[in-house]
């Protein structure tokens, strides 16, 4: 592969490369090149690389991989960025689709050109402060996001005997009620801070409706200022039909000589 197509788009501040990958000429194991790719300051630089790819059921499949350029099972952010970049290229056919991810099939709507919803996996796994809402999260609620060193202690967490040996991402959070929260991440495969979180926003809000006292839909204010709505059930017992909603945008697009990035740069 020389040429290489793609889509530089952000969510909430989450930014992400998206290419069309339907007719699957990807190297999706060429995890050195990938993270090459995503590189800031030799690459193009993202937080994600997202792929659409044919689907046998649905209206696609949805691929995502980490800076590092390992694969990850879900992301909200990135879904939201996906549902708008598979339809202006024609892999949904309407402003309201399903598509494949590794942790579950997820339900979009377009509401507008610049605003999205997913649907998100019913988060399961609780434990104290941790939650499975489609990736790992653990939840550690602050008085104060600014006095919070996330990348020091984010890692420290991430890297913790506790969740060996495959992580966790790291959300510092300030609950207010009766529906807001403010949070910022420190994201495993990203191995920092991130812009915004999707899934640990969700994550975030379950949390704040299991165990301090929040109501949906919940207002999740990230790092960068956007807002994200949480929205859904929660029965006592368990929660039901989450849906994430933000904003996305298109930054630019371009060409990339894939034989040209540089591997060992980061």
């Amino acid at each position: 592969m020389k040429e290489l197509s793609f889509v530089k788009m952000h969510g909430a501040g989450n930014d992400f490369i998206l290419i069309d990958d339907r007719d699957g000429q990807f190297p999706i194991d060429d995890y050195m090149r990938v993270a090459a790719m995503a590189a800031r300051r030799s690459g193009i630089g993202c937080e994600g690389v997202l792929l659409v790819q044919k689907s046998d059921r649905v209206d696609f499949k949805m691929r995502f991989f980490n800076p590092d350029g390992s694969e990850a099972e879900m992301c909200g952010n990135g879904a939201r960025c996906v549902a708008a970049f598979a339809r202006s290229i024609g892999a949904a056919k309407s402003d309201t689709m399903c598509f494949e991810t590794v942790a579950g099939d997820v339900e979009a709507e377009i509401l507008d050109e610049s605003l999205v919803r997913i649907s998100m996996p019913d988060p399961k796994g609780f434990d104290d402060d941790f939650v499975v809402a489609g990736v790992p999260h653990c939840i550690v609620p602050v008085e104060n996001l600014s006095r919070v060193d996330v990348e020091e202690e984010g890692r420290r967490i991430r890297l913790s005997q506790r969740f060996a040996p495959n992580g966790t991402n790291v959300d510092f959070v300030v609950y207010r009620q009766p529906d807001r929260v403010a949070i910022r991440t420190y994201e495993r495969g990203v191995e920092a801070e991130t812009g915004a979180c999707g899934t640990g926003s969700v994550a975030s809000a379950v949390v704040g409706v299991k165990d301090y006292g929040l109501e949906f839909p919940v207002r999740v204010k990230t790092v960068k200022g956007y807002e994200l709505v949480v929205d859904g059930k929660y029965d006592g017992e368990r929660f039901s039909d989450i849906t994430l909603t933000g904003p996305v945008k298109k930054v630019f697009e371009g060409k990339l000589d894939w034989d040209s990035l540089d591997v060992d740069s980061e």
